[in-house]
């Protein structure tokens, strides 16, 4: 059974453009994201999945520079692009990233992919209800789910949105949820990346511990015990 972290990243936000490769202490927040992952015990690949637009040769240049593993596919139909890319790599399981979430924990990560693993679901992930920090999010589930998801949603949103379909019929899918640890329980901290100010304290994380591999309990500690940083994208906060 091969699992393979999928990592959609593209060039062309509108919010807040280049924020891919945008840098925090000489790395990218790919880059940050990706060797992440790579501590992942149960992750077999990671892949990023890009798009065909050629704002994003970018991306494969760094890739190609740096050794990593990539696919391109449609820019609007992101459902299609990890759908292909999981298909190219010979996935079984897909665990669902996007580039835009730098301080994704690799232990959660291991955490949610063992309940996947343990347990009779279609879908897992770690936001229904959200626990966990904004920017957090994890998706687990196998590619034979992804297939009939391919053919079932034909709606806009439900391309643009890989799993939206997905947890939008939970009568149809049997849906799980992982919730956060007390010391990391914090559903109202914004770790994700779309305007400047996300940028600014995802910076003052990494530059304050000297390490961009710091774990997501001493991240959520060391917020908690500067509350003025939380302060600084707050109001970018999504209910």
């Amino acid at each position: 059974m091969k699992i393979v972290a999928t990592i959609e990243a593209r060039m062309g936000s509108s919010r807040l453009l280049r924020k891919t490769l945008m840098e925090i202490g000489g790395k990218s927040i790919l880059q940050i994201l990706i060797e992440r992952v790579k501590n992942s015990k149960l992750i077999n690949e990671i892949v990023v999945a890009t798009t065909t637009n050629e704002k994003d040769n970018v991306i494969i240049d760094f890739c190609d520079k740096n050794g990593y593993k990539y696919f391109r596919g449609s820019e609007e139909d992101v459902l299609d692009r990890v759908l292909k890319t999981a298909k190219t790599f010979n996935a079984d399981i897909i665990v669902e990233l996007t580039g835009d979430n730098p301080l994704v924990d690799p232990e959660v990560i291991d955490r949610i992919i063992q309940f996947y693993l343990d347990n009779d679901y279609d879908y897992v992930c770690n936001f229904l209800p959200r626990t966990f920090p904004q920017g957090s999010e994890i998706q687990v589930f196998s590619v034979k789910v992804l297939e009939e998801v391919d053919k079932l949603g034909k709606d806009p949103v439900d391309r643009e949105n890989v799993s939206w379909y997905i947890y939008q019929h939970p009568e149809k899918y049997k849906i799980g949820n992982v919730e956060a640890k007390q010391e990391i329980r914090e559903p109202d901290l914004r770790l994700t990346v779309d305007y400047q100010e996300d940028f600014t304290l995802i910076t003052k994380i990494i530059e304050h511990f000297k390490n961009y591999l710091v774990s997501l309990k001493d991240i959520v500690k060391f917020i908690r015990e500067n509350p003025e940083l939380k302060k600084i994208n707050e109001h970018r906060f999504k209910r």
